[in-house]
């Protein structure tokens, strides 16, 4: 196995750091990165298997467990209860749960209220140039997640000050300030839910946290596990989807496509996604293109790289709106695929379709920079006049 030595906070990388995944591939579908001490994953079919095989997951095991520090004990009271972090039958349990409230129906049925919100927004456009990230992106999936869960659309500054604070924690390095930043957060979101679902324990109504609330004795999710669900489905679904709406509207407005149709969704999660790191732990031994992993090894798919492997998509640095649709990597895959792909998907077209249509003559005034937040890939401002 190869070591690669890229920082994964060097400029360049964080700007593109596609050229590196297309060189590394090129010469081996596995390498030890040593930024993050772990094998890292390149190509396609590798990636795919290593986050649908069942001797692999998201759990830690047991025996290579370490207690948190105590800074971080109100952080990781919530990550002990995430389905993202856990393994069945707690895992199955939870998603179960939550896939009864996040129905197709219930998707659907927003997309009414992400339209008149996109309308809303851009009807608040401020003067050229203006941020697009600040007047559109970033409030338009915090307010929808904030409707679905049921709490005030007034308390979405709030809510979004949290995620990004424990958010943080998954960026490449992070200090101490960012630790306490982010268990501060935690903590304050936790009282906020506690008082939320007491009040709709009391008087539910038709949202997705009465749903939970509402579920048999036989599978209803403990106070501690409703507040971590809430709070995954925030930071996960907010904070990719604001990165996924700033680098799609970049790409458009760089090739001067328009029409936002389901392929063009699709190629547009595939070619800029906003998620290029997901790790797995092995629990028994496999092998994954030529290498063989051991029980307690932990590996990174590189997702960014998979989604541009011409193996899997020809030409793959091109964006191509009607490219044929091939299952991307980008909402993850097997039991851990992405229980939000369909909202994200539906807040993507909607938001899209309705930005060029009110604004036709949209332009970039500055060249987009992509902020050092790996293993997101997020823009810092996107600057547009229209």
């Amino acid at each position: 196995m190869q070591t690669l030595t890229q920082s994964p906070k060097a400029d360049d990388f964080v700007q593109n750091p596609y050229p590196l995944y297309a060189k590394a591939r090129a010469e081996g579908p596995i390498w030890w990165w040593e930024a993050y001490n772990m094998p890292c994953i390149f190509t396609y079919d590798a990636v795919r298997f290593a986050l649908r095989d069942r001797r692999l997951g998201r759990e830690c095991p047991a025996e290579i467990q370490s207690s948190s520090p105590s800074h971080l004990a109100d952080f990781y009271a919530i990550e002990a209860h995430s389905m993202l972090e856990l393994e069945p039958p707690i895992h199955t349990r939870l998603r179960s749960q939550v896939l009864r409230a996040f129905t197709s129906r219930r998707i659907s049925g927003l997309a009414p209220d992400i339209t008149g919100l996109a309308h809303r927004l851009i009807d608040d456009f401020p003067e050229d140039p203006f941020d697009l990230l600040d007047a559109f992106a970033k409030p338009l999936p915090v307010i929808v997640i904030a409707r679905l869960l049921g709490v005030p659309e007034e308390d979405a500054p709030r809510l979004l000050a949290w995620s990004n604070a424990m958010v943080a924690m998954y960026q490449a390095t992070r200090d101490h300030a960012t630790e306490v930043a982010a268990n501060t957060a935690a903590a304050e979101f936790t009282d906020y839910l506690k008082a939320v679902i007491a009040a709709k324990a009391k008087a539910p109504d038709d949202d997705l946290i009465s749903t939970l609330i509402a579920a048999t004795d036989s599978e209803k999710l403990s106070r501690d596990e409703l507040i971590t669900t809430c709070v995954l489905l925030l930071n996960a679904g907010h904070e990719a989807t604001v990165h996924t709406i700033g680098n799609a509207t970049k790409t458009l407005l760089e090739t001067g496509h328009r029409d936002i149709s389901e392929t063009c969704v699709e190629e547009l999660f595939r070619f800029d996604p906003p998620l290029h790191l997901f790790t797995r732990y092995v629990y028994e031994t496999v092998e994954i293109a030529g290498q063989t992993f051991q029980r307690g090894d932990q590996l990174a798919c590189l997702l960014g790289a998979a989604n541009r492997d011409p193996e899997a998509f020809p030409n793959p640095d091109t964006f191509d709106p009607d490219r044929p649709i091939t299952q991307n990597v980008s909402f993850g895959g097997g039991i851990h695929f992405c229980v939000g792909a369909p909202l994200a998907r539906l807040e993507l077209k909607i938001a899209l379709q309705t930005l060029f249509e009110r604004c036709p003559n949209l332009r970039l005034t500055q060249k987009p920079r992509y902020a050092d937040i790996f293993h997101f890939h997020g823009l810092e401002a996107l600057h547009v006049a229209t």
